[in-house]
């Protein structure tokens, strides 16, 4: 049972619905909002080793308990880094009982490495 939070879906499906790389047509304003939120969410390095060690645990998953020690931060910190990417659907995450366990979505990281793709070249 997943809870991850309501935006997340619709990100990435405004993401997806936008699949046109950046350099082929213009993005409509909800495309071009989602694609932020997302970009905005990865620019802290803290986060973007948070995902990095989620999508390398074992199972592709793992505890908000195992994500503190790695990156030196309170779990409070961890929570609120969390809590950002799952926003930015990102994420996904599943209570069970008192812990949190947190998944990539491939989905909306393959959305947005392909509307980039044409600037990987450039």
């Amino acid at each position: 049972m997943s809870t991850a939070s309501p935006t997340a879906g619709s990100t990435a499906s405004a993401v997806a619905a936008c699949c046109s790389p950046l350099t082929n047509g213009v993005l409509d304003a909800a495309a071009a909002e989602a694609l932020a939120r997302m970009f905005k969410a990865l620019g802290d390095p803290a986060r973007v080793r948070l995902l990095s060690l989620i999508a390398a645990s074992d199972g592709g998953e793992a505890c908000i308990c195992d994500l503190t020690a790695p990156v030196g931060l309170s779990q409070p910190t961890v929570s609120h880094h969390m809590r950002l990417l799952a926003e930015a659907g990102l994420v996904s995450r599943e209570q069970r009982g008192k812990w949190a366990y947190f998944r990539v979505v491939e989905e909306t990281l393959n959305a947005i490495s392909q509307s980039v793709a044409p600037l990987r070249g450039a």
